[in-house]
C-alpha cells in the first residue's frame, strides 16, 4: 500500500526559507524517481523539482536556483528545502513518484506572504 505523509509546511515572509519533508513507503521509494508537486488555488498541479534514484535533479524553471530536492533512502524521505521564497510559491506541496502514482498524501501548505 502507498503512504506519502508530508509535513513542514507553514506561513513565512518573502525572501524566507521553509523545509518539507515527506515519508514514503518503501515500495514507492525504491522503486521510483520521486518529486514535489503543488498546487496553487485555482490552478492546475505542477511538477517542481524530481529525483531519480541514483540522486539526479531537476527542477522546475521557476524554482531552479532556490530550491534543492534531496533523498535519504536509510529514511525513504524525500526533502525540499526552500530558499528565497515568493509570494507565488503559495500552494499546497505534494510528494509523489515519477510517473505519479494514484494514491496522493495531504499535502504541505505553504504560504509566503509579508
Amino acid at each position: 500500500q502507498v503512504q506519502l505523509v508530508e509535513s513542514g509546511g507553514g506561513l513565512v515572509q518573502p525572501g524566507g526559507s521553509l523545509r518539507l519533508s515527506c515519508a514514503a513507503s518503501g515500495s514507492i521509494f525504491s522503486g521510483y524517481a520521486m518529486a514535489w508537486y503543488r498546487q496553487a488555488p485555482g490552478k492546475q498541479r505542477e511538477l517542481v523539482a524530481f529525483i531519480t534514484k541514483g540522486g539526479t535533479a531537476n527542477y522546475a524553471d521557476s524554482v531552479k536556483g532556490r530550491f534543492t530536492i534531496s533523498r535519504d533512502h536509510a529514511k525513504n524521505t524525500v526533502y525540499l528545502q526552500m530558499n528565497s521564497l515568493k509570494p507565488e510559491d503559495t500552494a499546497v506541496y505534494y510528494c509523489n513518484a515519477v510517473p505519479s502514482q494514484s494514491t496522493w498524501g495531504q499535502g504541505a501548505q505553504v504560504t509566503v506572504s509579508s
